[in-house]
């Protein structure tokens, strides 16, 4: 099956979170209530020095796509 590279998620447990959920590699969740983010990949040290540049470019993918998703709502 094939999943959109970023999804929306909400739950009622957490009444205020919007989380945007990134399902290729290396994926994450975003908490965008406070910017909290979880990675769901365990990394080697090596990676680590690679990931912390990609992972600024794959955050402001996620805020691009939830600014885009909530414009086409207010729409």
């Amino acid at each position: 099956m094939d999943f959109p590279k970023f999804l929306l998620g909400d739950n009622t447990d957490y009444p205020t979170a919007i989380f945007i959920i990134h399902t290729d590699y290396p994926r994450f969740i975003i908490n965008l209530e406070d910017d909290e983010v979880e990675w769901l990949e365990d990394f080697t040290k090596e990676d680590e020095a690679e990931l912390t540049e990609e992972a600024e470019k794959l955050i402001a993918e996620a805020t691009a796509f939830y600014d885009r998703e909530i414009s086409r709502y207010e729409e």
